[in-house]
């Protein structure tokens, strides 16, 4: 099992190991609830197991999705497209070793204009 947390704890949660694949989001919306890209992979929603969700929050971003965070330290954690039986876990969030590789980076095309992406040999899509 692999095991992350928010930064005061307040969440913490553990899922399977597996080969999991980061993909960079540049969009507006995870830059603006990241503070800049938001890097993530996904598991089946079944597979992850809280210790502690005292401080889980959501907030509803979109009609198709939402977001959730810690509501002591404002660490964002999760996505979650709605209907969905899998879930988006912060890559940050994991702790170390985490055994994750990114992949990829989606909506290159609504980047930032103060950074550019480099070249790490991930897939870029400038759409999703």
């Amino acid at each position: 099992m692999k095991t992350g947390s928010c930064l005061c704890g307040s969440v913490a949660f553990s899922f399977p190991d597996g080969p999991e694949k980061v993909t960079a989001c540049h969009c507006s919306q995870c830059r603006k609830t990241s503070g800049h890209v938001w890097a993530a992979f996904h598991v089946p929603l079944a597979d992850l197991t809280f210790s502690r969700d005292g401080g889980l929050s959501w907030f509803e971003s979109s009609d198709w999705a939402k977001r959730g965070f810690c509501n002591t330290c404002g660490s964002s954690l999760f996505y979650q497209m709605k209907g969905e039986a899998t879930i988006n876990i912060a890559a940050g969030a994991v702790d170390e070793p985490t055994g994750l590789t990114l992949t990829r980076h989606i909506f290159v095309a609504d980047k930032g204009d103060y950074y550019s992406i480099g070249a790490d040999g991930a897939d870029q899509i400038e759409k999703y």
